[in-house]
């Protein structure tokens, strides 16, 4: 009993020791978050005041290039706002999670909608990356540099907003790897993925400003949702091709947006330069309107195909996606979509009358509505499984009567 009592105590001793390591290391992480982000907020000042403010110094003139007087808001775009924000609110927010470790992921969550202006940065990067490497040599931006006693470039500061985001989901995930199931652990998960989502989306936004050749504006497609490059073959109904022959031909590379109303299809290419010099655009070809199509997610020969078919079949798009990873992503992406606008529908339009064709293949059942979206789900018996596992999803109702008059062979 004696034996038993005293490994009991030891074990105990182990797990509090344990639990104390990991409360070292959080603060750690804690203390690593708040001094740069103090550092962080200490560069962009020096910029926006040792190079920014210096561009309107009447002083400073005689060294600045005609061609680059008026250009700061290109050259920094937004900056001025991101430190703002950072310098009176969110250090503010850190700095109190001092006291209070359990409220760091709230800090972020909080504050998400803020860290949109980081979009706004990175869309206007491209802008302002070619002014910097026009005009990086001139006497201005030396003197500038020499003032301050960078030892860096210009160049460097002006991609730290972007470097801290990637910093933040860093920061985030060794805290949760400290947590454990300590309070505020679930925040901490919400914060990484808000974190996550959001250098995706800034991501998406830098490519969508290289798009060139479409006439009309952007943000009509709404919000961009995923954005990669494709291995592309196309089908026309009135084409002799047999979708059995489509691989004996050459498929087309293709870069894509996908857009809350439309999926954009473009050519990227690349600008002529050396090294990092060489950026990427894409060169506009065509776009679907998404209330027009409808997908099949397996396609036979490959398992990263799928099909996109556009205006009832008349148009048909099998899509090779680089990996298994970005093909399940699009497909999750697009059916989010699609059900979107079927329940947009939901209680408009009869059962009966949305369920206007249909069929089954092997990998699942297909339903159409004339004029409207339509989805392809990966069913194995339709009248059992579709009715059961989406009544809500699809807006019709449980009877499987309402499938009687469908052509499913």
């Amino acid at each position: 009993m004696h034996d038993y009592q005293e490994k009991r105590n030891s074990l105990q001793y182990i797990i509090s020791d344990s639990e104390a390591n990991l409360d070292v290391l959080k603060s750690h992480v804690i203390n690593e978050l708040i001094e740069t982000e103090r550092v962080y907020v200490d560069e962009l000042f020096s910029v926006l005041m040792g190079y920014r403010a210096e561009m309107d110094n009447p002083s400073m003139l005689v060294y600045m290039p005609p061609a680059l007087r008026g250009r700061k808001d290109i050259l920094f775009g937004n900056m001025p706002e991101i430190y703002e924000f950072h310098n009176t609110i969110f250090l503010q927010s850190l700095e109190s999670c001092i006291r209070t470790p359990q409220r760091v992921g709230y800090c972020f969550l909080e504050r998400r909608n803020n860290f949109q202006i980081y979009e706004t940065y990175c869309q206007n990067k491209p802008r302002s990356e070619l002014l910097w490497r026009q005009y990086s040599e001139s006497a201005f931006f030396v003197e500038c540099q020499k003032k301050l006693e960078h030892k860096l470039g210009l160049d460097s500061y002006l991609l730290k907003p972007v470097q801290r985001l990637t910093k933040y989901q860093l920061l985030l995930k060794e805290l949760l790897k400290y947590s454990g199931n300590c309070e505020g652990v679930q925040q901490l998960q919400e914060a990484l993925i808000a974190m996550l989502d959001l250098l995706k989306s800034v991501n998406d936004s830098m490519h969508q400003t290289a798009i060139i050749g479409y006439e009309g504006n952007l943000s009509d497609l709404g919000k961009i949702l995923m954005q990669g490059s494709f291995s592309v073959w196309i089908s026309h109904r009135k084409g002799s091709t047999k979708m059995k022959d489509f691989a004996r031909f050459k498929p087309m590379q293709r870069h894509l947006f996908l857009y809350e109303k439309a999926l954009v299809f473009c050519k990227r290419r690349d600008e002529h330069g050396d090294g990092h010099d060489k950026t990427p655009f894409y060169s506009f070809k065509h776009y679907l309107k998404m209330s027009a199509i409808g997908i099949t997610e397996n396609v036979k020969g490959d398992s990263r195909k799928f099909e996109i078919w556009y205006s009832g079949r008349e148009e048909v798009y099998i899509m090779q996606a680089q990996t298994m990873e970005s093909k399940a992503a699009w497909l999750n992406e697009i059916r989010k979509i699609l059900f979107k606008q079927q329940e947009l529908m939901k209680g408009n339009v009869d059962a009966q009358n949305w369920l206007g064709a249909g069929w089954r293949s092997e990998w699942g059942c297909l339903f159409t509505h004339p004029g409207a979206s339509a989805f392809f789900l990966p069913l194995t018996d339709p009248r059992d499984s579709l009715l059961a596992a989406h009544p809500e999803a699809i807006g019709y109702p449980k009877s499987p009567d309402c499938l009687a008059g469908l052509d499913l062979n």
